[in-house]
């Protein structure tokens, strides 16, 4: 008896450690080879509905080969490579992003919050860091070659404090991490968040509260 309810422990040990490592995966485990994206398809589900037929090229990308043009007002670009664009990726639970950045460019505060992300520094070099629920900073400088990484769901960024251009490929344990840039999602959301909301939150009148979201393209 003694023996079978040690078995009976062990049993419900494991059921909860699988339990846990299930919840905790970023994406849900494939149930086939392949489940190309049928990005056009009208049904609604968690990923994408599989295509009927698919060949290389929904598992091919050659967008993060050549930097991309940083001539806008952050001073910096970034080039995803996800679902959207690899329909192959669907049910894979990965996928990748170049950053771009000019000199003094930077890849704003933001959140990714399906996914932890971990970057690696083509060439140049970043200030990087990313701010814990207890809003304790984590900062790093990063040169050619270093890699780090971003938690899940912390809101992070990147910037080139260099005299010269740099770039990152960035790396995701989900097929569509989503991002929510801070100050965008909050300055230029539809239907707008409302002022007194903005006002109250960052602590500064409604006029800088509207100049902030004029900025953004976001409307009073």
């Amino acid at each position: 008896m003694a023996a079978a309810g040690k078995l009976s422990v062990v049993a419900i040990m494991v059921l909860i450690a699988a339990a846990i490592s299930n919840s905790v995966s970023a994406d849900p485990d494939p149930l086939q080879d392949v489940c190309v994206a049928d990005l056009n398809n009208a049904v609604k589900m968690n990923g994408f509905a599989c295509k009927a037929s698919f060949s290389a090229s929904d598992f091919f990308f050659a967008g993060l080969a050549l930097p991309q043009p940083t001539n806008n007002l952050l001073g910096s670009t970034v080039t995803a490579a996800n679902v959207m664009q690899i329909p192959g990726l669907n049910t894979l639970g990965v996928s990748m992003a170049r950053i771009d950045f000019a000199p003094g460019g930077l890849n704003p505060p933001h959140t990714h919050p399906r996914a932890t992300e971990i970057i690696f520094v083509l060439y140049g070099e970043l200030d990087v860091g990313f701010i814990t629920t207890a809003n304790v900073l984590v900062p790093k400088t990063l040169k050619q070659g270093d890699i780090f990484t971003f938690p899940k769901g912390l809101v992070h960024f990147q910037i080139n404090y260099q005299k010269g251009p740099a770039a990152a490929i960035a790396a995701f344990d989900s097929q569509n991490p989503g991002v929510q840039a801070i100050a965008a999602t909050l300055f230029a959301a539809t239907p707008p968040v409302s002022d007194s909301v903005l006002s109250k939150a960052f602590q500064i009148s409604y006029q800088e509260v509207d100049a902030i979201k004029s900025k953004f393209g976001g409307k009073h």
